[in-house]
């Protein structure tokens, strides 16, 4: 080989290895790990919700799509004697309002924005330390009636849908140390 072939075989393998090397430390992550995630953390207990907002089973329905979302995305077991558990999470509803956005040609209200605010803590048992405190853990959500359709009905199934959305922004944000 003569000296400039030499010359660019070399230069050639410098810029791989420094492209190459550029892409390993991009800090690229997939989202959803649990890199976070306590691995001493296998049972959590889950009271039900306390409610202070007033809104008719709520804390029902939260509490059991946060329960629902946290086992799917970490493995966790639930367990409902806090003795025995490894993990506690704590939560109040502070607040639920639904206000009208839009309105209809003929005045109805036919978009409403869901609001809910909650106080969240969850603790690590086996060694006494807080990992996730929000005073004001906030979810907003919007959603349409149609015209003619009940807004109770409406509502309600509204209410499902964002208590399934609320516990997954919940446990992303205890999953990945947010």
């Amino acid at each position: 080989m003569t000296g400039a072939v030499m010359m660019r075989f070399f230069r050639t393998y410098i810029c791989l290895l420094l492209m190459v090397s550029s892409l390993a430390g991009c800090g690229y992550h997939l989202r959803g790990k649990g890199s976070f995630w306590p691995p001493q953390m296998k049972k959590v207990c889950v009271p039900v919700f306390k409610n202070s907002s007033g809104r008719f089973e709520l804390d029902l329905k939260l509490t059991r799509s946060v329960i629902n979302e946290l086992v799917a995305r970490t493995g966790v077991t639930i367990e409902p004697d806090k003795g025995r558990a490894d993990g506690l999470l704590l939560g109040d509803i502070i607040s639920f309002k639904v206000q009208p956005i839009a309105f209809s040609s003929s005045g109805a209200a036919s978009r409403y924005k869901l609001t809910i605010i909650t106080s969240v803590v969850f603790t690590d048992l086996v060694n006494q330390k807080v990992l996730f405190s929000d005073d004001s853990f906030t979810y907003v959500e919007e959603y349409e009636v149609a015209g003619g359709v009940d807004f109770e009905s409406m509502e309600t199934q509204a209410i499902d849908r964002v208590a399934e959305k609320f516990a997954r922004q919940l446990v992303v944000n205890l999953v990945e140390g947010f």
